[in-house]
């Protein structure tokens, strides 16, 4: 057999990545937890806030109510549980169990996995957000982002800042179980700087600047800023981006697939 004829042997083929992806796909669904966490919690919880009274009152300083005010929130929470739970979890336990490595023997380079799984986890962040945000305006009377350009611009970098962080977890633990605990401890403070249990502008000025640098609370800010009709401000973009390149380059210098 000739040299092409062996290369054409062992050269991956797209159809084996198809073949994978919808093993991922299938795993997604057998074990829902980005499912749960990252589409059901925030659209439950958009339920819950629209029965409050006092949220359908106009936002100081916004034309926004402030019920209108959570879906970006809702949105942050919903990529940040994707991000930093749904899509660590599952990479760091097939390193564990030695799947990565088995893929060594194979034509189907490692980074296969990786992949598969960054698609899925992000197929599910769209969902989401097309769901809080179509289910805000069909059933409780939020509008549709005036500046839906920049809405899309402010959600996809939120979903790649998100996915940043989640790719180095994903690095760095050795665990599945560390990977859980690393991902709800930058949970909670992402959230709380992204306005999830209070207005920001409650905030003493010291906690709202750091917010500012923060990628939830930058993506909020940007999201708020397209709902009310305005293309969102360099800051926010820029913080995103930020996070998405920096942390994205590092996670994949100390990426391990053994």
């Amino acid at each position: 057999m000739t040299a092409h004829g062996l290369a054409t042997q062992t050269r991956p083929s797209s159809r084996g990545f198809r073949e994978l992806l919808k093993m991922e796909e299938r795993r997604a669904l057998r074990a829902p937890v980005g499912l749960l966490l990252g589409v059901l919690v925030p659209v439950i919880l958009l339920v819950i806030f629209s029965a409050i009274r006092g949220l359908k009152q106009p936002a100081p300083g916004s034309t926004l109510t402030m019920f209108a005010q959570y879906i970006p929130v809702l949105i942050g929470m919903s990529v940040c549980l994707i991000a930093l739970v749904s899509l660590p979890i599952p990479v760091v336990s097939d390193r564990q169990a030695g799947v990565l490595r088995r893929f060594a023997t194979t034509p189907a380079p490692p980074s296969w996995v990786l992949a598969a799984q960054v698609i899925v986890n992000f197929a599910l962040a769209l969902i989401a957000i097309v769901i809080l945000v179509a289910g805000g305006a069909l059933f409780f009377g939020v509008r549709m982002p005036s500046q839906l350009g920049g809405f899309v611009l402010a959600a996809l970098l939120c979903i790649a800042a998100m996915f940043g962080i989640g790719l180095l977890i994903t690095s760095l633990a050795r665990s599945p179980q560390v990977a859980g605990v690393v991902g709800t401890v930058l949970l909670y403070p992402l959230l709380f700087f992204a306005g999830m249990w209070t207005p920001k502008q409650n905030l003493a000025p010291t906690l709202q600047h750091i917010g500012n640098y923060t990628p939830l609370d930058a993506a909020v800010q940007a999201m708020d800023a397209a709902m009310q009709g305005h293309f969102p401000p360099a800051r926010p973009l820029l913080v995103m981006a930020a996070y998405a390149v920096v942390l994205g380059v590092v996670a994949i210098r100390l990426f391990r697939w053994e």
